[in-house]
């Protein structure tokens, strides 16, 4: 990516079309959606506002992911997920909450506005949220691994991008924000893989049953494991 010249990075190419920039009452705007206004960070102003609208592709991000966090937290249900994955996905939501506030901050010191409107965030995201409706909790987690995996891609692209622009501020912002994205999708990964308690209980209750003949190497596969 090469530095752009201010016109170019004045307007955003989708800032006329957001949901939410026409006020539906009479306000005194004081700065336009995807501009940057003065700041107290000596960073020249088309670094700053680069900066910003990159920051703001990952807080639209983030709120869609939020949004859908919370549809999962809220619709947890099943004997192996209830509990387990309820107390799994709060802690996503609280992680995204917090993050959502550090890249928020951070677009404001460099004298930028984050967006705010539900419709405009889910515009500018690089992330969409699943279609409504109750799916398994298997494909649900699928979902949420997949953002997390886009939003981890998109960090590091702009990590090197504000290297190459000695912005170390905001490099110090995501490189944190990164780190604990990687656990929560390391955390999903892990929900996902196909070892299972199910296997074992039901061998234990086939053994108190009477139907302990079921040995490891009988089961599929294991004369060429072995």
């Amino acid at each position: 990516m090469h530095k752009q010249t201010n016109n170019q990075l004045d307007t955003n190419p989708n800032a006329p079309n957001l949901s939410g920039t026409t006020p539906d009452h009479k306000m005194v705007k004081r700065q336009e959606p995807q501009t940057v206004k003065g700041s107290g960070i000596s960073l020249d102003h088309d670094t700053r506002l680069e900066m910003a609208q990159m920051l703001d592709e990952h807080n639209c991000a983030l709120h869609v992911a939020l949004h859908q966090y919370n549809k999962h937290h809220w619709l947890t249900e099943g004997p192996e997920s209830f509990l387990s994955l309820h107390h799994l996905l709060e802690e996503h939501v609280e992680k995204t909450v917090e993050h959502i506030d550090k890249i928020g901050e951070r677009i404001a010191r460099l004298g930028g506005l984050p967006t705010g409107h539900p419709e405009a965030q889910h515009q500018l995201s690089y992330i969409k949220h699943e279609a409504e409706g109750r799916f398994s909790m298997r494909d649900m987690l699928r979902n949420d691994l997949e953002h997390e995996i886009n939003m981890q891609n998109k960090l590091r692209q702009q990590i090197d991008r504000a290297h190459q622009l000695k912005d170390f501020g905001t490099v110090e912002v995501l490189e944190e924000v990164l780190l604990t994205r990687e656990d929560l999708a390391y955390h999903l990964y892990s929900c996902l893989e196909d070892d299972s308690l199910n296997r074992g209980l039901q061998h234990h209750v086939e053994a108190q049953d009477g139907m302990s003949h079921r040995k490891a190497d009988n089961a599929p596969g294991y004369d060429q494991m072995h």
